[in-house]
């Protein structure tokens, strides 16, 4: 398959009120779209406003495909600080009920905090520990209101950062019920893009997409940056990736250039799928 369907993070309008932005992402052919917390884009604490989008989402035959959960300093499922981990996981399942009131299919979290403090060996499998214990938690509670909790591979310079973080924390939880988004941005900055799609392959359920120059995270459109998006997505072919493409690209600015950027990269996308579909299949030697 290499049909993805392609959608929207609603992350490049993050200043602006979810329901205010929804028309132009609708306009651009955008059905599907991810959802991300911001207090001016969309609080997942004001259960109003999140119907209100709701309702706006389903009255324009849109699609919330996934939700992205609030990070913050003050939101750490790692920290060896009991209350501290709570006050972060009461966030999270606030921000799940949020998510199912939008009918998503993901919510995906990030396994830590946001910084670049890189704790000692033992502090670091302590922190680890509390990431598996909580997601446990936070999983059972998706599970129960229909979402599916995936983790995504988070810069490579900040806490748990690693993909082989990433991939230990995955395997050391049970039943199954975690899944994995890869940030392709994230992951080439890493130098692992093209063999963690292996890796992950066993819980891959969607990618953050975008692109950058090799330097720093800047959410290019695929195609403005350094990624072999032809090689990308023939190991996503090749281990049966059924999942969507969301495209997290960075905002600012005139709304109709950011969606004519989307427009393109969707579009640059597509033809490399197809390429791949149409490219002729080596024949079986004989024997």
């Amino acid at each position: 398959m290499t049909n993805w369907p392609i959608g929207l993070s609603t992350g490049c309008f993050y200043q602006t009120p979810l329901v205010d932005c929804l028309e132009t992402i609708r306009g651009s052919g955008f059905s599907m779209i991810e959802v991300v917390f911001s207090p001016p884009h969309l609080d997942y604490k004001d259960s109003g406003r999140v119907r209100e989008a709701a309702a706006r989402v389903d009255a324009l035959g849109m699609e919330a495909y996934s939700f992205h959960a609030p990070f913050a300093d003050d939101i750490d499922i790692s920290s060896p600080d009991a209350a501290r981990r709570e006050h972060a996981l009461d966030a999270i399942l606030r921000a799940v009920d949020a998510a199912a009131l939008l009918g998503v299919h993901y919510f995906v979290i990030h396994p830590g905090p946001e910084n670049t403090d890189i704790p000692s060996r033992e502090e670091r499998l302590l922190r680890i520990e509390h990431v598996c214990s909580v997601l446990e938690r936070v999983a059972a509670h998706c599970s129960d209101v229909g979402i599916q909790c995936v983790l995504e591979n988070k810069l490579p310079h900040l806490m748990f950062g690693q993909s082989a973080d990433l991939l230990w924390i995955l395997a050391s939880l049970k039943g199954n019920r975690v899944g994995a988004c890869l940030d392709t941005g994230h992951a080439h900055l890493a130098g692992d893009l093209y063999p963690l799609v292996c890796k992950m392959a066993p819980y891959l359920r969607l990618l953050h997409v975008h692109d950058n120059k090799g330097h720093g995270d800047d959410h290019l459109p695929p195609g403005d940056g350094r990624i072999d998006w032809t090689a990308l997505l023939k190991e996503l072919a090749a281990v049966h990736f059924t999942g969507a493409l969301i495209l997290e690209l960075a905002g600012g600015g005139d709304p109709a250039i950011v969606m004519a950027r989307a427009r393109r990269a969707r579009s640059y996308l597509r033809q490399r799928a197809r390429r791949i579909a149409l490219a002729p299949v080596a024949p079986v030697p004989h024997v």
